[in-house]
């Protein structure tokens, strides 16, 4: 008994401290963490592992999917960076960390590519649900293309409650006087559409996102010289190892492991080891548990790992 009175103590604090970190708002243009798991969140469907039960016993709370908010405070605007399934909650999440006058909806909605927990969270803006009013969604070509031409999504585009913004690649968008953001292609499984990287460009620091990637050798520039361009990195640390994966071909799905950009970023200085934040980790990484003993070793290494709810100055 003594033992469940002190776990319900220790998460009512915990939560109460999430809560008011959530709810203070903004003064500069900040870009807020919303989510850290891969496409299926965590826990997974159909997972009998610990990495899930004690989820599902509801003895931890679940991570969203990954995705990124940014609020200028300026503009009164708020931008999302994914559309994931859990946008309803990622959304509010968002606008309690904005000033009062910030519209919820986002002023623009940026995607990386058509895997399900990137773009799925776009059926929310639809008739069933909100019936948005031409919500801004930036793309890609082949990402336009996939989203005009297939149902559901067809639906949101012919009844204006989405609004494709085509980019050009490397090319600046300007979205506010605080902020702009340069889209780049990265190389992945492009079954639909390409995939996209992002740098977010606010009026004082940058941050660079990469939530999916194949392997870094496979991208034409260096991820070295990209982080050392910006002053934050949020990139794919999908799987810890290929431990996690001994059920699946790894040659299907090729991400970095975390080890091996552990081992490439080695020889960085400390300042460009702490700009980097991992994040996009499959329900199996250790690194969704900020006890874990490679959660340590992570931070211990200079680096670190994203967590719901961080808050960093653009």
């Amino acid at each position: 008994m003594r033992f469940w009175v002190f776990n319900l103590i220790v998460f009512l604090v915990s939560f109460q401290a999430f809560a008011q970190r959530e709810t203070t708002p903004v003064t500069k243009t900040t870009l807020v963490v919303l989510g850290t798991a891969q496409d299926a969140g965590s826990p997974q469907i159909n997972c009998t592992k610990n990495c899930c039960r004690a989820i599902f016993e509801g003895k931890k709370r679940q991570t969203p999917v990954v995705s990124l908010g940014v609020i200028d405070p300026i503009n009164q605007k708020q931008f999302l960076f994914e559309a994931t399934p859990n946008i309803t909650q990622q959304l509010r999440i968002l606008k309690n960390n904005a000033p009062s006058k910030v519209n919820e909806i986002p002023a623009a909605i940026f995607l990386t590519h058509a895997h399900i927990g990137h773009y799925t969270g776009l059926m929310y803006l639809g008739k069933e649900v909100m019936n948005a009013k031409q919500v801004p969604v930036y793309v890609y070509p082949k990402m336009k293309g996939f989203l005009e031409n297939n149902g559901p999504w067809s639906q949101l585009v012919s009844n204006q409650n989405i609004d494709l913004k085509l980019m050009d690649k490397d090319n600046l968008v300007q979205l506010s006087s605080e902020l702009c953001v340069r889209p780049f292609q990265v190389p992945h499984r492009d079954e639909f559409s390409e995939t996209v990287g992002y740098q977010i460009n606010g009026p004082e620091k940058s941050a660079l996102f990469i939530p999916d990637i194949d392997k870094w050798e496979k991208w034409e520039t260096s991820i070295i010289e990209a982080i050392k361009k910006v002053d934050y990195a949020f990139i794919d640390a999908t799987f810890f190892s290929g431990i996690e994966i001994q059920a699946r071909n790894i040659s299907e799905i090729p991400h970095p492991f975390v080890i091996e950009s552990i081992a490439l970023f080695k020889n960085l200085s400390d300042s460009e080891k702490d700009k980097i934040h991992f994040i996009h980790m499959n329900h199996t990484n250790p690194l969704l548990n900020p006890e874990s003993k490679e959660s340590k070793k992570i931070i211990d290494l200079g680096f670190h790992v994203a967590r719901t709810g961080d808050r960093f100055i653009l």
